[in-house]
């Protein structure tokens, strides 16, 4: 651990002030949606999955990732193969940077989740989302996701939130359509921070 990084979960983690993040926001500046810093329910997510753990190897997508902490976790973690989405292009950076200094690789897409397709959801495992629903106009594009995975028959899908009434509401609409888990999740110190999560299980297209 540096001045301005701490480590949590196995992971090297930057913060705002470290000098390869300045160093990046020199060269990538003007987020044009909200992934520009660590977000508390990439915490909740990993956390979660410390519990929960994913299946090694597993093939994962993180939609929204912004900084990308729980695909760099998933990959370190569980050997899983990742793509890491986000809309906003400039964001990446941030997060090949963490993959580079914890020793993964992973793949990353610039693309919208809206524009996600059922047949491109079928070929992964596991999908996570951190903080997806900062706008409430955003609910209605995760509950599409939601089902889009689900009907893809995507085994798993985990969302994450500080504890948005958006999410809320869109969790629980998904919890009564699909099954699944939806709960308060804590996270314990060091971190002592708090969220709610969603599991929904896929389809069986058997």
């Amino acid at each position: 651990m540096t001045k301005h990084s701490f480590e949590a979960f196995g992971l090297t983690i930057l913060q705002n002030a470290h000098p390869d993040i300045r160093r990046l926001k020199k060269r990538y500046p003007g987020h044009s949606l909200h992934g520009n810093k660590v977000w508390q329910s990439s915490f909740v997510l990993m956390d979660y999955l410390q519990e929960y753990p994913l299946e090694l190897g597993s093939n994962v997508l993180e939609v929204g990732c912004g900084w990308g902490l729980a695909s760099v976790y998933s990959a370190k973690q569980f050997e899983a193969a990742v793509v890491a989405l986000d809309a906003d292009e400039n964001v990446l950076p941030y997060l090949e940077h963490h993959a580079e200094i914890n020793g993964v690789e992973l793949n990353t897409i610039a693309m919208d989740i809206a524009d996600i397709t059922p047949e491109q959801l079928a070929g992964f495992d596991v999908i996570i989302g951190t903080d997806i629903c900062f706008w409430d106009s955003l609910t209605e594009t995760v509950a599409e996701l939601v089902a889009k995975a689900h009907t893809a028959g995507v085994p798993r899908t985990i969302l994450t939130d500080p504890g948005r009434p958006s999410f809320r509401a869109m969790a629980e609409q998904c919890q009564a359509q699909f099954g699944g888990f939806y709960s308060d999740w804590a996270v314990p110190a060091p971190l002592n921070t708090w969220g709610l999560v969603l599991e929904v299980d896929g389809e069986d297209t058997a």
